[in-house]
């Protein structure tokens, strides 16, 4: 049973506290909010209610916010809830102020002693369907977070640092330590503009293309590619990388796309997004 207007207003108005106090990062307590929350709810399960959170999640990423950790999105959702979450960023405003200030903080390349913990799998690129009716007219000011904070060029020059020690690490693992001292930051040492970032090796020392996207959120968060990068990697798809890290400044980890980059990713005409969903 689809949710009421007053459940979706009441797990909305949840899910943007807690997004406030984990963008400022200040503690809160998930299933705290939980329990609180279904006071206010017609007997729904847990499930359900983490469910519904998952689902503002990918609202806020379609707006360009930052999301809820811990929510991965799932955008096959009601249509009231992307209208409720329009209506409440309205009266919201100081999530203005802490969204910005936490997607343009200065970042530092995290001490790591286990690189074996960081790499995983990369999303799925996925298709879904949403109830279609009449759109809410009264948007919110889009802000482009996620944009901004892929202009974060600290964070940017922190996760290409990052991936420069992961190789590193990942060729030496392998027996490869000649080809581990040949690993270079191409962004630094050639400049920008080369279509990748970071120069490293396969095993049997072909060369490895690597462009870094860094993220201090979630492993679904969309990222922003230019027009040379889309084009270097269709040239030089059979030795391109597109390296994911996320989580940043908590837990980072990382996975990799090989090869053109639309084989891998719904990307927008426009802008240049690049999303699983």
């Amino acid at each position: 049973m689809d949710w009421t207007r007053e459940e979706v207003e009441a797990i909305v108005a949840d899910h943007l506290r807690m997004l406030s106090l984990d963008l400022s990062g200040q503690d809160y307590n998930k299933a705290a909010h939980r329990r609180a929350l279904q006071q206010k709810l017609h007997d729904r399960s847990e499930g359900s209610i983490e469910f519904k959170h998952c689902n503002i999640s990918a609202v806020m990423i379609e707006l360009d916010y930052p999301p809820l950790r811990g929510y991965q999105p799932r955008g096959n959702y009601q249509s009231l809830v992307r209208e409720v979450v329009e209506q409440q960023l309205q009266r919201f405003t100081h999530l203005d102020a802490i969204a910005l200030a936490a997607v343009q903080q200065p970042a530092v390349v995290p001490e790591l002693l286990d690189f074996g913990l960081v790499e995983t799998t990369a999303p799925q690129r996925k298709h879904v369907a949403r109830e279609v009716v009449r759109p809410y007219h009264t948007h919110p000011v889009k802000r482009d977070y996620l944009a901004r904070e892929a202009r974060n060029q600290s964070l940017g020059l922190a996760g290409e640092e990052f991936v420069l020690h992961f190789e590193h690490w990942r060729l030496v693992h392998m027996g490869k330590p000649q080809l581990a001292d040949r690993v270079e930051h191409v962004s630094k040492s050639k400049g920008d503009g080369l279509g990748y970032d970071v120069l490293s090796f396969d095993p049997s020392g072909r060369e490895r293309f690597i462009e870094v996207k860094t993220t201090a959120y979630g492993k679904e968060t969309p990222f922003y590619v230019t027009r040379g990068e889309l084009s270097f990697s269709r040239e030089a798809s059979a030795q391109f990388h597109l390296c994911r890290v996320f989580e940043f400044r908590k837990a980072p980890k990382l996975f990799s796309l090989k090869g053109q980059l639309d084989d891998h990713c719904q990307l927008d005409p426009v802008t240049y997004q690049a999303s699983f969903g």
